[in-house]
């Protein structure tokens, strides 16, 4: 599909993910600006009890025109997507750049070092009306007729279908979600680091290494029941499994129903995975226009988040503050230039599930102590076995030594409630002014400390 065709950027990308979150937080820092004008929230799952009809018509009212139908998937431009990420950052040189995974820390890193994040993929909702939660051989049907239509027009994507009850909850069965990956550097981003990034920029890879069963379809499809950000392994996804019965009784769905696909990759990579001809071209050019590229491998999301807050600690010394506040955010629940504002280290955490959380505990237990620990946890909008409860929650803040705060309105109906982004820079805003900001990070230091701190938790710079 010719750029400039198709359905605009903002009607494609789906409500709340990652890649659009973080594009639009680091986007707003880069220019000076918090987050307070971002409503994002996560998947629409919070009507459990209501009758079918009832909340299918919920579920496509709250999440707008981003539930694509599929009229509309066939008028998705992958290439106009990219120009709309690029186009949401200042018109101005930029010191390097980052490209790779969604990931709330590697946002944070981009604003330290004052240059753009890039997703190598976005994702996409669209509509499945005769859809169930327990029927994930009807979902990988419906969806693979979709990314047909979507890959006819694309060729330069490629469709990973996740169905996911554990993490989409109820919304599972209404909708059917589509991770798109680029298979080479898009054109716009091309254009945008040729004309924006400085002589000799330095491009940094993030690439998620997680790694899960998948069904490749062929013809740019592929397959997956499950993720590794439900908080749960691919056994528990089994028919006889206790923790699937838990979360299909919660998104109104029935084990007895459940007959998962044959996966033909016991291993391969998980959705936010980077393909291999997006690394490749992005390398080629690179190398064409003499700017160093490095690779930064995240084998979990707790390694990079680790690496980043330690980070941030010594940028922070550095520039003669304290290093002693901390907020741990959680998914959506960011706001980068509100952390830079009030010199705060950073800790993200993926979502809420007890897994993460525990990385963060567990990183906390070896750093120095922080005087203060904020809290914001992600409600989920799901139930689920693998989250984490309130109390795991303010176990984190009590790391604090004087201060520990688990924010009242997020904790308030949790896990099924919704918060919006901009909850986090109304928290954030009620901390001190810790000015100036200190000055850009050199992306040398960064990779050193990254290195450094990363090494022991597995990330690998290169």
């Amino acid at each position: 599909m010719a750029d400039g065709a198709g359905l605009a950027g903002d009607r494609v990308v789906a409500l709340g993910s990652a890649a659009r979150v973080l594009v639009a937080a680091t986007a707003r820092a880069l220019r000076g600006l918090d987050c307070a004008d971002l409503g994002h929230t996560g998947p629409m799952s919070r009507f459990p009890g209501a009758p079918e009809p009832v909340r299918r018509a919920a579920i496509n009212r709250a999440a707008g025109r981003v539930v694509l139908t599929a009229g509309q998937v066939e008028e998705v431009d992958g290439a106009r997507v990219a120009r709309w990420f690029v186009d949401q950052y200042p018109r101005q040189q930029y010191p390097g750049v980052l490209i790779g995974a969604p990931h709330g820390a590697a946002a944070h890193l981009a604003v330290a070092l004052g240059v753009p994040w890039l997703p190598a993929g976005f994702e996409m909702t669209a509509q499945w009306n005769d859809g169930a939660v327990d029927r994930p051989g009807e979902a990988l049907e419906h969806g693979g007729a979709l990314a047909a239509r979507l890959v006819a027009g694309n060729p330069d994507l490629h469709v990973r279908q996740v169905h996911c009850p554990a993490s989409r909850g109820s919304l599972a069965g209404v909708t059917v979600s589509l991770a798109a990956r680029w298979r080479a550097l898009p054109a716009a981003y091309a254009q945008f680091l040729t004309d924006r990034l400085s002589a000799g920029a330095p491009v940094l890879l993030v690439r998620d290494s997680r790694s899960w069963p998948v069904l490749e379809r062929g013809l740019g499809h592929s397959f997956q029941v499950g993720s590794p950000a439900s908080g749960l392994d691919p056994v528990d996804f089994h028919p006889d499994s206790h923790a699937l019965r838990q979360v299909l009784r919660s998104a109104g769905g029935d084990a007895g129903r459940w007959e998962p696909p044959q996966v033909s990759v016991p291993s391969g990579d998980a959705e936010h995975g980077m393909d291999s001809g997006f690394e490749v071209t992005a390398r080629d050019w690179a190398a064409r226009r003499q700017h160093p590229l490095h690779r930064v491998l995240v084998p979990r999301p707790a390694a990079l988040s680790a690496a980043v807050a330690d980070l941030y600690r010594r940028w922070l010394r550095g520039a003669g503050k304290t290093g002693d506040r901390l907020v741990v955010e959680c998914g959506r629940l960011l706001d980068p230039w509100q952390v830079v504002r009030a010199g705060l280290v950073p800790y993200w955490c993926e979502n809420a599930t007890r897994r993460t959380v525990d990385g963060a505990e567990w990183w906390l237990a070896g750093s120095e102590a922080f005087s203060s620990v904020d809290v914001l946890p992600e409600p989920p909008g799901v139930r689920s076995p693998a989250l984490a409860g309130l109390p795991q929650w303010l176990a984190v803040a009590g790391f604090g030594r004087r201060r520990r705060a688990l924010d009242r309105t997020s904790a308030r109906g949790y896990p099924v409630t919704s918060v919006p982004t901009r909850r986090a820079t109304e928290v954030l805003r009620a901390q001190p002014y810790d000015l100036p900001v200190p000055p850009p990070l050199r992306a040398a230091e960064a990779l050193a400390v990254l290195r450094d701190s990363g090494g022991h938790q597995g990330l690998l710079v290169s």
